[in-house]
């Protein structure tokens, strides 16, 4: 696989403290440093964001923030904008990931943040994914749907640097898991949506895969399921679990 496995590391709301919060960064700088095969992007969360990444003087890892507001400023009370995050030490942005989806997050909400955060130089990773799936087949337009919506005030010119993270809800924290052949068919697809929009320079879009991501199915999906790498959620804060991933990754021939 050409270039770097990326890795988003979802912190969501953990952990409580900062000091816990401390402990765990200094973890995954430790095993991040001898995995150079890993593009390692930390999102803690945002109160977390500055004091961690202004004290880190390494070069393997990045940080993004889980979620802010298309708006620059303004009476929008709780949340924080993209400028604030990147001044912050954000270079990267979640955006749409199914969580607030489900907080009621719209389509079209994603669409602001992902031109929000290109206006900031700031790399947005759109996530998409259906909740539920149905032999119909349903499911690939409700993807369309979500890729048109959340690029929908990309210019061609920028497409090359929005990543897109494939979230199934369906195989979130259950029995029923994707295979890498289903990830697969969903990657052509994603892609194939994009080029729809954008012509040939839509086949660069890097695709990233999210839903009960582990140590026992990065390598399977990463081998065969045609995607650039994962948004890890629970596992980025287990530190031994963590760096066992990171180290299966670096290991993959």
């Amino acid at each position: 696989m050409a270039g770097k496995t990326i890795v988003v590391a979802n912190w969501k709301m953990k952990p409580a403290t900062f000091r816990d919060a401390k402990k765990l960064f200094d973890a995954t700088k430790k095993v991040a440093e001898k995995c150079p095969k890993v593009s390692l992007i930390v999102a803690p969360p945002s109160l977390y964001l500055h004091e961690i990444a202004s004290k880190y003087r390494g070069k393997r890892i990045s940080f993004g923030v889980q979620n802010a507001h298309a708006e620059l400023s303004g009476a929008f009370t709780g949340e924080i904008s993209l400028a604030q995050a990147k001044d912050a030490g954000a270079q990267y942005a979640l955006v749409g990931h199914s969580e607030r989806r489900a907080a009621g997050e719209t389509n079209e909400e994603t669409g602001k943040k992902v031109a929000a955060a290109l206006a900031q130089k700031i790399t947005p990773i759109l996530c998409i994914g259906e909740r539920e799936r149905v032999s119909g087949g349903e499911h690939f337009s409700i993807i369309a749907e979500q890729l048109r919506a959340g690029l929908a005030d990309v210019l061609p010119a920028k497409i090359s640097k929005v990543i897109v993270g494939y979230e199934p809800v369906w195989a979130i924290g259950g029995e029923t898991t994707m295979s890498p052949r289903e990830m697969h068919s969903m990657s052509i697809f994603i892609r194939k949506t994009i080029v729809g929009i954008y012509g040939d320079i839509g086949h660069s879009t890097k695709i990233l895969y999210g839903a009960s991501v582990g140590e026992k199915n990065v390598l399977a999906m990463l081998r065969e399921g045609n995607v650039r790498g994962f948004i890890v959620g629970h596992v980025s804060t287990d530190p031994e679990r963590f760096a066992t991933l990171l180290k299966v990754i670096q290991n993959e021939d």
